[in-house]
């Protein structure tokens, strides 16, 4: 059965991790345009029946169905990297991505279709992210069981700099868009071409990914799982919510940054829809151009202590991120911004490697990729809504609450990395599983 697994010849590192990386960055610039044109068009067009307020919150409950569907596709595509192997994770997971976010730039308004609209916007978001929940898996796997336990962290921190690529991909064609169309346009039909660029680079992902071998660590597996969710449930319970609780302040921070403050600063503050997009994406040029260099310290100074670094640093940071959001000064947004998101990828530049190396083989792609998608239903789809709502209550500018929350996150998750094992010493293919 390995046999017909092995004719092709390893790939280099750097061509497979190059591989890894755009796909995570086509996958993800199709799950970040849907949270760009949430907060800024997604409201008034498929909820106008609601108040400003109330068709932005519900167009963050769309918004936040991607990561109720993120675990369930952890469990679909989890099931088939551990018993069919990572490679057929990555060209499933980039198919069903690719295709429902085209389908969602075609979806008629509700102007049109009455409540359809809304529907099929519910349901092609779920496809979203029910295909994103088996991507990270997949990529992060590959990546890391092919490199040598000594460079774990630098070359799956690759895949980690996906998703900084794919947010500026997505909002950089929104704010190309934004700079040549007028408001009405853009409302009618130019929100609409971020969605349909998806499917030529979904294209462009799959020629890439074409070429990949198999992992050699999943070929080494002679006794695969039946029922991998099985065992996680069974064996691995506790390190599965451990995970998600640490995980959840990274997610958290990211959206918090990058939809929540984008429609917060637009509707509250009058700050133009350039300036945000301009301010948010020079803060993740940094992260992640700072991700290798991070993940190169993770492989010499240990996963955990970063993590314990970066959460305390994020405890430390929502209060002041807050109030320079509020003063709706470019350089002071700019500054808030960086500063979340050096904490954020002080902790997620090892995570690529720390996850994969808590688990198992026979149960890998299920328990890591679990585990980290349910921390994106904590911190991830929760945000962007808990954040809004707690502006409507605030009574001052600045929305100390909002502030608050993400602290209280922060310490949620410092608590979870807290209880997590320390990974390096440990080659993956022999890490034990902490067991609940």
């Amino acid at each position: 059965m390995h046999d017909a697994r092995t004719v092709k010849a390893p790939p280099s590192m750097l061509r497979l991790a190059a591989a890894s990386l755009a796909g995570t960055a086509i996958e993800f610039y199709d799950f970040f345009v849907y949270g760009t044109a949430a907060a800024l068009v997604l409201g008034p067009l498929f909820f106008p029946t609601f108040s400003p307020v109330a068709g932005t919150l519900a167009a963050f409950a769309t918004f936040g169905v991607g990561f109720v569907a993120r675990p369930l596709g952890s469990v679909l595509f989890g099931h088939i990297g551990d018993r069919r192997g990572r490679r057929p994770v990555l060209v499933a997971s980039l198919l069903l991505t690719g295709a429902s976010t085209v389908a969602v730039g075609c979806v008629p308004t509700y102007d049109t279709i009455g409540v359809a609209a809304p529907l099929l916007l519910l349901v092609l978001r779920f496809l979203q992210g029910l295909g994103l929940g088996g991507e990270w898996g997949g990529a992060v796997l590959l990546t890391v069981e092919h490199a040598p336990p000594g460079r774990r962290g630098l070359w799956s921190s690759f895949p980690q700099v996906g998703p900084a690529l794919g947010f500026l991909l997505a909002n950089g064609v929104v704010l190309a868009l934004s700079a040549t169309l007028s408001d009405a346009q853009f409302a009618s039909w130019g929100w609409r071409v971020p969605f349909w660029a998806a499917g030529v680079l979904a294209l462009v992902g799959l020629w890439l990914r074409s070429s990949l071998a198999e992992s050699p660590r999943f070929l080494e597996i002679d006794d695969h799982a039946r029922v991998p969710l099985t065992e996680v449930a069974r064996d691995h319970w506790r390190l599965v919510l451990l995970t998600a609780g640490a995980l959840a302040i990274g997610y958290a921070i990211f959206y918090a940054v990058t939809t929540w403050s984008l429609a917060y600063a637009t509707e509250r503050l009058g700050v133009s829809r350039g300036v945000m997009l301009t301010c948010i994406m020079a803060a993740v040029v940094v992260k992640g151009s700072l991700t290798p260099l991070v993940a190169i310290l993770g492989d010499r100074y240990g996963r955990r202590p970063l993590c314990l670094i970066g959460c305390t640093a994020s405890a430390l940071w929502m209060f002041p991120l807050v109030a320079l959001l509020a003063t709706g000064q470019p350089l002071l947004m700019f500054l808030g911004f960086l500063g979340a998101m050096l904490a954020f990828i002080t902790m997620f530049a090892v995570i690529a490697a720390y996850l994969p190396e808590l688990y198992e083989p026979r149960v890998r792609c299920t328990g890591a990729a679990v585990g980290y998608n349910l921390g994106g239903v904590v911190g991830g789809a929760l945000t962007p809504i808990v954040a809004t709502a707690l502006v409507e209550q605030s009574d001052g500018r600045v929305p100390w609450g909002v502030g608050a929350y993400l602290t209280g996150v922060a310490l949620l998750s410092l608590g979870c990395f807290t209880l997590l094992p320390e990974t390096r010493p440990v080659p993956a293919s022999a890490a034990e599983p902490a067991t609940g």
